[in-house]
């Protein structure tokens, strides 16, 4: 797919580096369009390394090309983040003053738009009715989060990830979304998951240790948050169970916060009857310590060792798959480190069989890999253990593969 990523003059352009990245390792032929001001925050060299073609910003530049309309004739997908508050009033207006503006009046391409500024621009009546103006034109936006801008403020106006916002717009581009809906705030309407409740879990349990230390592992839930909102862009109605996520919340998906595997245990078994599908992404520790110190350990007071009993979690997975309804999908993740493929594959196939899945993503993982990483590598095995996928790239690309099966 052809897609052309504008970059306008935020402070966010360093964010949209992972958009172009995660487009890139998607298999996507990707053409950079800053403005002048973007590259006030990131030069060109970046966009052209990070995107493996040229970049341009002048509608002066190939002129015997006729580049300036070329770019946007050709493109499937047009994203642009971030989008300041200038170039959404550019935008909505049809104000085609630099190469970004030729290029999106010269497309017929789908528009998704990352607002990033502060609040008030964002709240500021002016911005709202350019909004709605683009959303009426069939725009979809993608955000803004609630969260730290810059300096000391905080509130609405964060641009959203770039996981977030390549999964919307990987959707739109699929026609999964609806043209103009707001990709982070609803479910579509239309989508071939619409009408569909699916249940994600996301993160990594922790364990208390005593009220300031845990066992737990290195999952970030970028993987979940991505399957929760390509769900939702693809029409499905989410509820989100998030383990200690080290990134944002989506917006637009019914977020339910655990911390232990208990917790989770609980709101699973709760939540589960009343969903159609069920994906648990979430890495739950094993195990939990016996004892919990009602105070924090003083390391004086141990000598030099500690010494934790452990006792093993609940089979959460197994559980849900033993009380599911008739016409229920349950799909399974498996985080391994083993690195033979056929020994992997015996591993996921053992345990697809032991706890009753429909669906097991095997999913490598290690030091540099799988956790806290922006792409993952999986391999899908189906009930039966026969491998029916296999996707790398970045977790939006994952997870629309994924759901794709689910589909």
């Amino acid at each position: 797919m052809n897609v052309v990523v504008g970059v306008t003059g935020g402070i966010a352009a360093y964010k949209a580096v992972g958009v172009v990245r995660a487009l890139v390792l998607a298999g996507h032929e990707v053409h950079v369009v800053p403005t002048e001001a973007a590259l006030r925050f990131v030069g060109l060299p970046t966009w052209e390394a990070i995107s493996r073609n040229p970049v341009t910003t002048s509608v002066f530049d190939d002129v015997s090309e006729v580049r300036h309309v070329g770019l946007g004739q050709r493109a499937d997908l047009i994203v642009i983040a971030p989008a300041t508050a200038a170039a959404i009033a550019k935008l909505a207006n049809g104000i085609a003053d630099d190469l970004l503006g030729t290029t999106v009046l010269a497309s017929r391409a789908p528009l998704v738009i990352a607002p990033a500024m502060h609040t008030e621009m964002w709240q500021n009546p002016a911005t709202v009715a350019n909004i709605r103006t683009l959303r009426e034109r069939g725009g979809t936006i993608v955000g803004p989060a609630d969260g730290q801008l810059t300096g000391a403020d905080s509130g609405p106006g964060r641009m959203s990830e770039p996981d977030e916002i390549v999964a919307a717009a990987l959707a739109v581009a699929s026609g999964s979304s609806a043209a103009g809906s707001t990709a982070g705030a609803s479910s579509s309407s239309t989508g071939d998951l619409a009408g569909r409740r699916v249940l994600v879990t996301a993160g990594g349990t922790r364990e208390p240790i005593d009220p300031v230390r845990f066992v737990g592992n290195r999952s970030s839930g970028r993987q979940g948050v991505a399957l929760a909102l390509a769900a939702a862009a693809r029409g499905a109605d989410v509820t989100l169970l998030a383990a200690n996520l080290d990134v944002a919340a989506p917006t637009g998906v019914r977020v339910v916060a655990v911390g232990t595997a208990e917790e989770l245990r609980r709101a699973a078994l709760a939540e589960s009857p009343d969903h159609d599908v069920v994906i648990m992404a979430a890495a739950v520790a094993d195990y939990r310590p016996v004892e919990v110190a009602t105070a924090k350990i003083k390391k004086d007071d141990q000598g030099d060792e500690l010494a934790l009993r452990l006792s093993r979690n609940p089979d959460i997975l197994r559980e849900l798959t033993a009380a599911r309804r008739a016409g229920q999908t349950i799909i399974g993740f498996a985080a391994e480190t083993e690195t033979n493929r056929d020994a992997q594959l015996a591993l996921g196939r053992a345990k697809a069989e032991r706890k009753g899945v429909d669906l097991l993503v095997l999913n490598r993982v290690g030091w540099t890999e799988g956790f806290a990483a922006e792409t993952n590598e999986i391999i899908v095995i189906d009930a039966a253990g026969g491998i029916v996928a296999e996707a790398t790239g970045s977790k939006a690309s994952v997870a629309d593969r994924i759901l794709d099966l689910v589909s």
